[in-house]
């Protein structure tokens, strides 16, 4: 990933570009994903601020991997992203902590921080967990984070993403080796399994 190279764009010119399409959304509105999103704070806020004016509802993606619960000016910029921010859609890897680490090489606390503290403000959220035979997909971390989730208040809906290969060829072209090259993507039974234990949280 090289960020120096990329093509970069005032907040309006996103906006007007948005604009072009509107005649043709039904429903939905902006959605910024990444990468991380949240490492543009400013940015991002000014974009959600912008867009509220002009009546476009806002969705954040994000891992939440920057969330830092002990920084109250990070905390306050974060809080005024949210007040333009109409719903999250928090990706959980892992719950267990050590299984993230080998996953990520992150910890997870923030994460489950940012998901408890989404809970506390009562910020709609999406949860997103992907799903990896042999790493998430087992009952014992699917019950965990089943539990976990029964912890929060504001969770309107959970997705389970099977794993797939589609970005296998990004790291063959960046000459990187690709962690989960023997990993197969998920049988169905495997999802259905991984939904239904899930979605007792709601």
């Amino acid at each position: 990933w090289q960020p120096n190279i990329n093509e970069q764009k005032e907040t309006d010119e996103i906006l007007d570009d948005y604009e072009k399409y509107r005649p043709f959304l039904k429903e939905g509105g902006l959605t910024v994903t990444g990468g991380e999103p949240m490492l543009q704070l400013d940015f991002l806020t000014e974009l959600f601020m912008k867009a509220k004016e002009r009546d476009i509802h806002t969705c954040l993606d994000t891992s939440g991997v920057t969330f830092n619960p002990d920084d109250s000016e990070y905390i306050e910029k974060v809080d005024k992203l949210l007040k333009y921010t109409d719903l999250i859609m928090l990706d959980i890897k892992h719950i267990d902590d050590e299984e993230h680490r080998k996953l990520t090489r992150h910890s997870n606390a923030n994460i489950l921080d940012c998901a408890r503290y989404l809970s506390e403000i009562d910020k709609p959220v999406w949860i997103r967990h992907v799903l990896i035979p042999g790493i998430t997909d087992k009952d014992e971390y699917l019950v965990r984070l089943r539990d976990f989730l029964s912890t929060l208040h504001n969770i309107e809906r959970i997705e389970v993403l099977p794993y797939h290969t589609l970005g296998v060829y990004k790291y063959e072209k960046l000459c990187i080796d690709y962690p989960l090259k023997d990993v197969q993507p998920p049988a169905a039974e495997r999802v259905a399994n991984a939904n239904d234990i899930l979605q007792q949280a709601l």
